[in-house]
């Protein structure tokens, strides 16, 4: 199979760190998934083509109804494709689909942890389920509890945790059976800053042990920490897919100047870009935003135009492009903006 290819995100860039094909753990080919409900038709995954790289944590960024939680539906086995091609492993999904759940651990968004079970015993009950042996049974919970820095409460309710350790008790759940591919929904979906970083560092442990990660996330904090690289969709489509790198360096320029006013000239945008020292300039409400190569040094200059405009000016702040900048300059709208339609929740069985 061929790397994804295609014209869309920053750069052009969907072949980028495409491996070998023996280090190709997951290969999506052109899968598009269509839901039709009564006399509406909603397309959640819009001919998707992909790799996933053995060892690596792959971030899926968008935003909601984007369709990243549909195509993790489809490569565990919990929704068939409209049409195209997956392999999960050396296995194809919906046809070897039993073989797929040996091999992937889940930690889905909605907590499905029994909150009236201690720790050890929601483990030790998933790992029945999953057919892990008696005798490796007690001490693999043990040592999972002790990787989420859980072992001091292994006996208690969980329904006496804190969000975060809840979560950090399902992601480990997911990890029982020493799965080869570990799939995370928005793991830290409304947990606090502490109880995130914890999330991380856990989610960083499991993957040291050569395990693939394959994270959907609309935090891009999350993504820039956790992914080697990353895919951006929205509507549907992969639009974008590289390292947080090549991400920021595809974008028009490198540093971000935003400049607060009062109120806006018309001469002022073309005056800015008659300097020669910008690359693009732009008013957004109460704010003008400028990329250039080198912020701090351009700067100057800069003021001087609204000087000669005699705009008074509230605030300046100059920054580095982040994951957030790259997804507003593929798509034109920032990730929290919103998706469209919303595919993908609250459907559950095979479609």
């Amino acid at each position: 199979m061929e790397p994804a290819t295609g014209s869309g995100g920053a750069g052009g860039s969907l072949r980028a760190g495409s491996a070998p094909e023996g280090d190709r753990i997951i290969r999506i080919q052109h899968v598009t998934k269509v839901f039709r409900e009564r006399n509406r038709t909603v397309t959640a995954v819009d001919d998707v083509s992909f790799d996933v790289v053995a060892g690596e944590i792959f971030g899926l960024l968008g935003p909601n109804g984007a369709g990243k939680s549909t195509l993790i539906r489809i490569l565990t086995t919990l929704l068939s494709p409209t049409s195209g091609t997956s392999f999960v492993g050396p296995y194809q999904v919906t046809r070897n689909d039993e073989e797929i759940r040996g091999i992937i651990g889940v930690c889905s968004q909605n907590s499905t942890l029994d909150v009236e079970l201690t720790a050890y015993d929601n483990l030790s009950f998933y790992g029945k389920l999953l057919g892990v042996e008696e005798k490796v049974l007690h001490d693999r919970a043990m040592q999972l509890l002790e990787t989420a820095d859980l072992t001091d409460r292994a006996h208690m309710p969980v329904r006496t945790f804190s969000g975060g350790m809840k979560r950090k008790l399902e992601i480990v759940r997911a990890f029982l059976h020493r799965p080869r591919i570990l799939f995370l929904d928005e793991p830290t979906i409304g947990l606090d800053p502490d109880s995130r970083w914890e999330v991380w560092e856990q989610i960083e442990r499991l993957n040291a042990e050569k395990t693939t990660i394959i994270l959907t996330t609309h935090y891009m904090e999350e993504a820039e920490k956790l992914c080697q690289r990353i895919a951006f969709m929205d509507r549907g489509k992969l639009i974008a897919l590289d390292t947080p790198e090549n991400h920021k360096r595809a974008l028009p320029a490198g540093d971000l100047i935003e400049i607060g006013i009062e109120k806006m000239h018309d001469g002022l945008i073309p005056a800015l870009m008659a300097t020669g020292l910008i690359k693009s300039a732009e008013a957004k409400e109460n704010r003008v935003i400028i990329s250039a190569v080198n912020g701090s040094r351009v700067l100057p200059a800069l003021i001087a135009v609204f000087e000669r405009f005699s705009m008074p000016m509230t605030s300046i702040s100059i920054r580095s492009p982040t994951l957030e900048d790259v997804f507003i300059h593929l798509t034109g709208r920032k990730l929290d903006a919103g998706g469209g339609e919303n595919a993908e929740g609250g459907r559950g069985g095979k479609r």
